[in-house]
C-alpha cells in the first residue's frame, strides 16, 4: 500500500514537472500542445475508489493550472475525464476482467487494449479543455484541429514514455 502512494506521487510529480518545464516551455506551433500530465491518471490502478479518482483528478488538474494560469481549465478536464475512465474500461475489459492490483499501463494490458483507451481518454480531455479554452462556435475548425492535433501529439509521447520507463511484466 505504501509502496503504491509513494509511486504514484513519484509519477505524478515526475509528470507535472516534465509538463511545465519541458513541454510548456517547447514552441511546436499553435495546434500541437501536447498533455502528458494526463498519463497519471490514466495509470491509476484499476480498484481505486470513483470518489478518490475524481478527486486526484481535480488536484492534478489545479495544480496544471496554476502553473499554466488557465482558471480550472484543466481541473474541469481531468475530473470529466476521470469520471468518464470507469465507464471506458468498463466498454473495454478484456474477457476475464481485470486482475486486482494491475495498473493500466502498456506492458500490463497490451498495445490491442491500450491504444484505445489512451485514444479515447485522450481525445476526451481534449475536446473538454480545448472547447472550455476557446468556448466559441466561430473558432470550431481551429478547436477541432487542435484536439485532433494535440490528441496525436499527446498519444505519441504517452507510448513513448510508457516504452522508455515501465518494464516488461514478469511473468
Amino acid at each position: 500500500m505504501l509502496n503504491d502512494i509513494l509511486r504514484n506521487t513519484s509519477r505524478f510529480i515526475i509528470l507535472v514537472l516534465l509538463q511545465v518545464l519541458i513541454i510548456k516551455n517547447i514552441a511546436l506551433g499553435i495546434f500541437v500542445n501536447p498533455f502528458i500530465y494526463i498519463l497519471f491518471i490514466m495509470m491509476l490502478p484499476f480498484s481505486i475508489p470513483n470518489g478518490l479518482l475524481l478527486l486526484i483528478a481535480f488536484i492534478t488538474g489545479l495544480t496544471i493550472d496554476m502553473f499554466y494560469n488557465t482558471m480550472g481549465i484543466h481541473a474541469f478536464a481531468c475530473v470529466f475525464m476521470a469520471y468518464c475512465r470507469p465507464t471506458v474500461l468498463r466498454i473495454i475489459s478484456p474477457r476475464d476482467g481485470y486482475e486486482f492490483g494491475t495498473e493500466p499501463t502498456l506492458q500490463s494490458m497490451g498495445l490491442q487494449w491500450f491504444l484505445p483507451y489512451s485514444i479515447i481518454l485522450v481525445l476526451i480531455h481534449h475536446s473538454v479543455l480545448f472547447s472550455l479554452e476557446y468556448f466559441r462556435f466561430s473558432e470550431f475548425g481551429i478547436t477541432f484541429l487542435k484536439i485532433i492535433i494535440s490528441s496525436i501529439a499527446t498519444i505519441i509521447l504517452l507510448f513513448i514514455i510508457q516504452f522508455l520507463f515501465y518494464k516488461e511484466k514478469q511473468q
